[in-house]
């Protein structure tokens, strides 16, 4: 028999799978497809303080291997989210959930963590400094470690909630900003976001997207993700979530063997709404093939 369980900040797994914020809405539509009990959890939708309706369409375009998307944090907010969504999530998630943050102040996010950080059902709080898609906020935090520094102080001051700080790829030295965060006091990062990319129509020779720019993911990003978590897990001794073109067990593997104790599956979802449940259904005969037998014991074993 081989182990698949880990400990992220603290609390116990069944496995390292995570369907990464997003992706995933806030479950229920998954649910009714499958028991989404098989995740090791799950990062629901980005959420800020007030409601949003996102960025202009389109917002969507394809690529390569991967797609393009500028949706701009669409939510209901947080009232919302706690009043109404919670309550009926507690039907059909029965384990510790990881609740994503947006924000487009300091003071924004602490506001949103610190009522996130009330509810029991929440186990975690992923704060997106990240987001390649919003004009004034989002990857704007996470850019700069000083900036990183700031906003993981003040979410860090409101709860005592595991706080995991998810980082952007589009920076020149990630290692600095993961610092950064651990030094403010995070319990765990979470990377990679987005890249930044675009598409130009070249019949009207105008970008695709309404926004022009958008983050890229899917497929192609993971050899990028794979880099960025391996680099990190070197600077930092905090967990790390570890996502970015995740599509299989084997990329679950490689992403714990460059130092991530969880892995997020995003882009996946969206091509195949099976995705995460295939994967981890597919780990434990994976794990035969390269003669693991507990998946925590192969952490950083890489590095």
């Amino acid at each position: 028999m081989v182990n698949t369980e880990v400990s992220l900040c603290g609390i116990k797994m069944d496995n390292p799978v995570i369907a990464a914020s997003g992706t995933f809405g806030y479950g229920k539509e998954f649910a009714e497809l499958y028991d989404i009990n098989i995740l090791g959890s799950f990062s629901f939708k980005g959420t800020t303080a007030q409601p949003r309706f996102g960025n202009p369409t389109p917002r969507i375009a394809e690529c390569a291997s991967g797609m393009l998307n500028s949706v701009g944090l669409q939510n209901p907010g947080y009232k919302t989210v706690i009043e109404k969504i919670l309550p009926e999530m507690k039907e059909y998630f029965r384990k510790p959930v990881m609740a994503n943050v947006g924000g487009f102040s300091t003071d924004e996010y602490a506001e949103v963590c610190e009522a996130f950080g009330r509810e029991p059902q929440i186990g975690w709080i992923e704060v997106n400094i990240s987001c390649p898609n919003l004009h004034g906020g989002g990857m704007s935090f996470g850019t700069d470690p000083g900036s990183a520094e700031q906003v993981t102080k003040a979410v860090r001051r409101v709860t005592d909630k595991p706080i995991i700080i998810k980082l952007t790829p589009n920076v020149t030295d990630i290692a600095s900003v993961a610092r950064a965060c651990e030094s403010a006091g995070a319990d765990g990062i979470s990377l990679i976001n987005t890249l930044l990319g675009m598409r130009i129509d070249p019949r009207t020779r105008r970008p695709v997207l309404a926004n022009i720019t958008g983050g890229v993911s899917g497929p192609c990003v993971f050899p990028v993700a794979l880099r960025a978590v391996w680099q990190a897990a070197k600077a930092v001794k905090i967990p790390i979530v570890g996502m970015g073109g995740v599509s299989s067990a084997r990329d679950v593997i490689e992403m714990m063997l460059a130092g991530a104790t969880a892995v997020g599956v995003g882009a996946a979802n969206l091509t195949d709404p099976f995705a995460c449940k295939n994967i981890v259904e597919a780990l434990p005969e994976e794990m035969k093939k390269y003669g693991i037998g507990t998946l925590s014991g192969i952490i950083g074993a890489s590095i």
